[in-house]
């Protein structure tokens, strides 16, 4: 037995040689250290700050490290901490406790020359109506982007060395913040509107307010007896309304290469494109209506997806019931539900179908390109119902990873984990500003903290499926459709117009295919629509066969008037203004 335990012993001094040799991660008090010590200047503000403290990591001064995070392989290094009543000249340390992407660890960062960058994305608490308080970022007029939100505290960039092996600390000073954007200017023919809306006000305890850019028809000032049909283009937050120039091309643009689609020269194209537009909708004969763009970002994303909802409010009926009516009144609208129309692609798409659904006397057409899922059972490729989770594909030895992101020819670039762990790093609580998260903020219930409640754990991916079931009750517009169809088809027959691409960069032609097996399907009325699928278009197609991506996706604002006009002329009422606003002019060159 003394000979047995003498083994033993020799045995496991031996592993321990072994171990103290190698290079192994050790959370214990003895593990070499790599920290940052971050302050912020009080020259900023004396003001305690909460918020999401973040430090980006490059291996190159080709531009801030802000700017270099992001969820392909050639992103460079993101790190991200919440804090707490941070006060100025005090210092902060980031160790081991930050989330990080694609690195999951500070400590994990491989030796060598980096460009160091601190940015605080400063929190409000808003007390809302329930009696809750919820801490968030709020929305600065640069659409939820905490690398370049106006007020944000930031440092400049600092060349480090980090050892590799060697406890370390590397301090960092903000002492600069964002400045404000300057809202853009009224034209001729571009208007810009702000409106306190009181039933978000109301919700969020403090005034909030709603926004769009307007485009006017050619002929509005001499025609002050016109109404006008409302086209209502849903999407992300528009800083202006894009796509509209009244002088030519510049004649000096150098042409870009553009990465998404392999093009040289997209710069200028755009640049003709927008001309072209423009001679457009000030021709002789193109018909007379408005344009809006949304604008409506919330504490959680850059738009609220156009729908009541438990942790953001009821936008939707803030959005048909307020902001769609006193835009109509101010620049002489119709005000009625045969004359709006809705369209736009990805989060546009689905918002577009989304207000045709749930508001169906209050649209007469939804043009939905490239939607965000409409069918819950290919949550891209995740069926929230049945799958356990959203990582993984279900396997009892293998693990292999969902993808969340391909390009045309199915070439993978991330994994549903990948995007979920870098929205980890920017904030927790839905506080990332990116897609998932709003989705949940969208989506879910309010949990008891006053936060949006999680459809699967962030960090494993397993699936809470009685979240589902409220999301499936509540959103999946197919289902919805479905469940509904015998008030609802009546209301919506020859309304919805489905546009993606069989190769949709983030599988969302999945859930148009089961949309449509439904919509085929129906009786009493028969939807009487269109669902279109573009050979190998990736997102974000929108009905055009003829044209590359990259030019059609600048098209959305006269694609699809032909279709608006017929659907006018067959369903105006009785009595109806179809002739006032279809006036000719002298038209422009």
């Amino acid at each position: 037995m003394k000979i047995l335990v003498n083994i033993l012993i020799i045995a496991a001094l031996a592993l321990l040689a072994f171990y103290a040799s190698i290079d192994i991660h050790v959370d214990s008090d003895d593990e070499n250290k790599l920290e940052f010590v971050v302050s912020f200047d009080s020259s900023l503000g004396d003001v305690p700050q909460d918020g999401r403290l973040l430090i980006a990591l490059a291996t190159n001064e080709d531009e801030e490290p802000r700017f270099q995070t992001g969820i392909y392989a050639d992103t460079q290094l993101l790190f991200g901490m919440n804090v707490n009543d941070w006060a100025p000249t005090t210092d902060v340390v980031m160790g081991k406790e930050a989330i990080g992407f694609p690195i999951k660890a500070i400590w994990d960062v491989p030796e060598g020359t980096y460009y160091a960058q601190a940015v605080l994305n400063r929190y409000h608490d808003y007390h809302l109506a329930d009696g809750k308080v919820v801490s968030l970022p709020p929305d600065q007029g640069e659409g939820q982007h905490w690398e370049r939100k106006p007020g944000n505290y930031y440092s400049k960039p600092i060349k480090v060395e980090i050892s590799g092996g060697k406890d370390q600390k590397i301090s960092i000073v903000m002492d600069q913040k964002i400045e404000p954007i300057t809202p853009p200017s009224d034209t001729k023919y571009i208007k810009h509107i702000r409106m306190k809306s009181e039933l978000l006000s109301k919700f969020w305890g403090e005034d909030v307010y709603v926004g769009a850019h307007i485009l006017l028809p050619e002929g509005f000032a001499e025609h002050p007896e016109a109404h006008y049909p409302l086209m209502i283009n849903h999407g992300h937050f528009p800083a202006d309304f894009d796509g509209f120039r009244e002088t030519p091309p510049d004649p000096d643009l150098k042409p870009e290469f553009n990465p998404r689609f392999g093009v040289e020269g997209v710069n200028v194209i755009e640049q003709q494109e927008s001309y072209d537009f423009y001679r457009k909708w000030t021709s002789a004969d193109f018909p007379r209506f408005i344009v809006i763009e949304i604008q409506h970002p919330t504490p959680y994303y850059d738009d609220s997806y156009a729908v009541n909802s438990e942790s953001q409010g009821p936008y939707g009926d803030a959005l048909t019931y307020e902001l769609i009516p006193y835009i109509e009144k101010m620049f002489r609208g119709i005000g009625e539900g045969w004359a709006r129309f809705t369209y736009g692609g990805s989060t546009g798409g689905w918002e577009a179908m989304a207000v045709q659904v749930f508001y169906p006397d209050e649209y007469n057409g939804a043009f939905v390109a490239c939607p965000d899922p409409l069918d819950f059972r290919a949550y891209m490729n995740i069926n929230i119902y049945e799958d356990k989770n959203a990582y993984w594909y279900d396997s009892q030895f293998m693990k292999l990873p969902r993808p969340a992101d391909r390009d045309y020819l199915g070439n993978v670039r991330a994994s549903h984990y990948d995007y979920n762990r870098w929205e980890a790093a920017m904030g927790d609580k839905n506080r990332s500003g990116e897609q998932y998260d709003i989705w949940e903020a969208t989506y879910s219930p309010m949990g008891d903290d006053g936060y949006p409640v999680r459809l699967w754990d962030k960090e494993t991916g397993v699936i809470d499926h009685k979240v589902a079931e409220f999301w499936k009750e509540h959103y999946d517009l197919r289902y919805i459709l479905q469940r509904d169809w015998a008030t609802l088809g009546p209301k919506l027959a020859g309304k919805l117009h489905i546009y993606v691409g069989d190769m949709d960069t983030y599988y969302l032609n999945n859930a148009v295919y089961l949309m449509e097996e439904f919509l085929e399907s129906t009786t009493d009325p028969h939807y009487d629509g269109e669902v279109i699928y573009g050979d190998r278009f990736e997102h974000c197609w929108n009905g055009d066969s003829d044209n590359p991506n990259y030019i059609s996706r600048m098209r959305y604002n006269t694609m699809y008037v032909d279709k608006i006009m017929k659907r006018i002329e067959k369903t105006a009422p009785a009595g109806a203004d179809v002739t006032s606003w279809r006036y000719k002019t002298g038209g422009k060159q």
